[in-house]
C-alpha cells in the first residue's frame, strides 16, 4: 500500500532528498528541524568524484550511482523553479609524487569508466599543467585529471531540496521531535505541544538516529564522528574552475566560486556529539593543505566548519523500514559520503514508501533489523 502523508524527521541531506522524493510523487509532507549544532549537510565539503576512491562492492556502486544522479536531480528541482545548489562539473586532480601510486589510481578509474558516464574523459598530465588547473599546488606532483568531477555545496543543496519540496506542497516544523504512541494506534511525532500523524514516518536524523529511536527500545547503531573542516579566501583569485584536489590520502582540497577554498577534513571517531573545532584538528588540516598546496600559506583563513557525520557500523548506510514497526523508516549512516549519495538514495527510499518499487530482500532500503 502506497503512503499518502508522510514526516519525515530531519531536513538534512537525507531527510530532505526523501522528502522532496515524496512530494513530487505526491504525498503530503511535513518535515521536522530540531537545528542541532554539528549537523553534516551543513559543514561537507561537497566533492563529488568517487571513481578514484579504493573502496569497492555494494559502496562504490552506489557512490558512483549516487554522483551519476545529479543531472537527473538538477533537471527535477528546475521543473520546481529551483536552478541553484552550488553545483559545478570543475573536474577533479588526483595528485600524488609517487607514479607508482597513480599508476594503480589510473588502472581502477579506468576499469570503471565503463559504467560511470559522469566520470567523462580521464587524462595523465604533467605537475606543470596541473599547477595551470589549481595554481596553489606544489611542485613535483604528477597527476590525472577527470573531468566529470564535481562539487556542490551542501547547504545550497539542502535549501534547493526544501524549496523545491515547499513548492509541491511540504511543510516544514521547527522543534526536536520524539515519537509517542499514536491516539489511534502505531506512532506519531510530538513536537513541542503537537502531536502530528501521517502514514509514514522517516527518522533521518543523522547523527541523532538513535536518540529519536530511542522510544522504540531501539538502536541502528549509529555514531557521530567529527570532521572538521577550514574555509581559505585565496585573494582575489578567480576560483570558480579550479578543480578538487584528491592526494591519494583522506584529505581534499575543493575550491568554490568566491575566490575560496575548502581544505581537510578530520575523521575523528569517538568525538561524541562535540562539534567544537579543536587545536589539533585544525593543526592536522592545515598541515595536510598545505604540504600539497604550499600556495596556499598566505590564504586568509575565513571559518572552519564542524559536522558530526552519521557513521554507521557496517559499510552501507541504513536505510529501510523498520522491522516490526509498520509505517516507520530509517534513512541515516552515510559517514562521509552523505552529499554524493543522498540524492539518490532519498529518491529510491520514497518510491519504497510510495509502493512504486518494491523493497528488495537484502542489502540496501531492505528491512532494517534495528538492535534492542
Amino acid at each position: 500500500m502506497s503512503a499518502r502523508t508522510s514526516i519525515v524527521i530531519g531536513t538534512g541531506v537525507a531527510g530532505a532528498a526523501t522528502a522532496f522524493g515524496l512530494a513530487r510523487r505526491g504525498v503530503t509532507v511535513t518535515m521536522v528541524e530540531a537545528e542541532f549544532d554539528g549537523r553534516a549537510t551543513a559543514a561537507g565539503a561537497g566533492i563529488i568524484q568517487p571513481w578514484s576512491s579504493s573502496v569497492d562492492g555494494e559502496f562504490y556502486r552506489l557512490y558512483a550511482a549516487g554522483a551519476d544522479y545529479y543531472d537527473e536531480l538538477i533537471r527535477r528541482l528546475a521543473e520546481t523553479g529551483v536552478h541553484d545548489i552550488g553545483y559545478r562539473r570543475a573536474g577533479a586532480l588526483v595528485v600524488n609524487r609517487d607514479s607508482g601510486v597513480l599508476d594503480d589510481v589510473e588502472a581502477r578509474v579506468a576499469a570503471r569508466a565503463a559504467d560511470a558516464p559522469a566520470m567523462g574523459t580521464v587524462s595523465r598530465i604533467s605537475g606543470e599543467r596541473a599547477r595551470e588547473l589549481f595554481p596553489p599546488l606544489g611542485p613535483d606532483f604528477e597527476a590525472l585529471h577527470i573531468a566529470g568531477g564535481a562539487r556542490v555545496d551542501g547547504r545550497a543543496l539542502r535549501a534547493g531540496l526544501l524549496a523545491a519540496s515547499q513548492s509541491l506542497g511540504a511543510v516544514v516544523v521547527p522543534g526536536t521531535a520524539s515519537l509517542v504512541s499514536a491516539p489511534r494506534g502505531g506512532w506519531a511525532v510530538a513536537v513541542g505541544d503537537r502531536v502530528l500523524e501521517a502514514d509514514s514516518i522517516v527518522v533521518a536524523a543523522g547523527a541523532w538516529t538513535d536518540r529519536v529511536i530511542e522510544p522504540l527500545g531501539l538502536r541502528i547503531a549509529v555514531e557521530p564522528q567529527r570532521g572538521q573542516i577550514t574555509h581559505l579566501r585565496v585573494g582575489t583569485a578567480d576560483t570558480r574552475s579550479w578543480p578538487s584536489v584528491h592526494p591519494v590520502a583522506s584529505h581534499y582540497l575543493v575550491a568554490f566560486d568566491d575566490s575560496r577554498v575548502v581544505v581537510g577534513a578530520t575523521r575523528e571517531t569517538g568525538s561524541g556529539f562535540d562539534p567544537r573545532v579543536t587545536a589539533d584538528g585544525q593543526r592536522q588540516i592545515l598541515e595536510n593543505a598545505l604540504s600539497v598546496a604550499p600556495g596556499l600559506a598566505d590564504a586568509t583563513l575565513i571559518e572552519t566548519r564542524v559536522g558530526l557525520r552519521p557513521l554507521p557500523k557496517g559499510e552501507l548506510p541504513i536505510v529501510g523500514a523498520l522491522e516490526g514497526f509498520d509505517g516507520l523508516y530509517v534513512n541515516a549512516g552515510f559517514g562521509a559520503a552523505g552529499l554524493t549519495m543522498g540524492p539518490l538514495v532519498g529518491d529510491r527510499l520514497a518510491a519504497v514508501i510510495d509502493g512504486e518499487t518494491p523493497p528488495p530482500a537484502a542489502g540496501l532500503l531492505a528491512p532494517v533489523a534495528a538492535h534492542r
